[in-house]
């Protein structure tokens, strides 16, 4: 393989991951627990940015249950931002032969 003809395909493929992180960062990733008991948003830095809780989900008596399901909504909204970061760096990243890398 040609070496400019590699750096030319780098350099194409570093613009395109600065692109893709740049939407993932503006993309929403919204889960729920408990049957939608506890919904949260989190953003694509994986910062949350809303949490609703449904006042059933609220026992003065069982307080763990309620930090389960946030913990829960939490970990799923984190999962779902992962995994698209993960499918859209693959995206961009399939069938790019680099030596030694491969």
């Amino acid at each position: 393989m040609n070496m400019q003809k590699m750096l030319k395909d780098l350099q194409k493929m570093q613009s395109k991951m600065i692109r893709a992180q740049s939407e993932l960062q503006t993309q929403s990733f919204e889960a729920e627990a408990g049957g939608g008991m506890v919904k949260v948003v989190m953003n694509g830095q994986g910062i949350m940015t809303s949490i609703k809780i449904h006042p059933d989900a609220v026992d003065k008596d069982d307080v763990e249950a309620l930090e389960d399901l946030v913990m829960a909504a939490v970990n799923s909204a984190t999962k779902k931002k992962d995994e698209t970061s993960k499918a859209s760096m693959d995206e961009l990243t399939s069938g790019l032969k680099i030596p030694g890398l491969m």
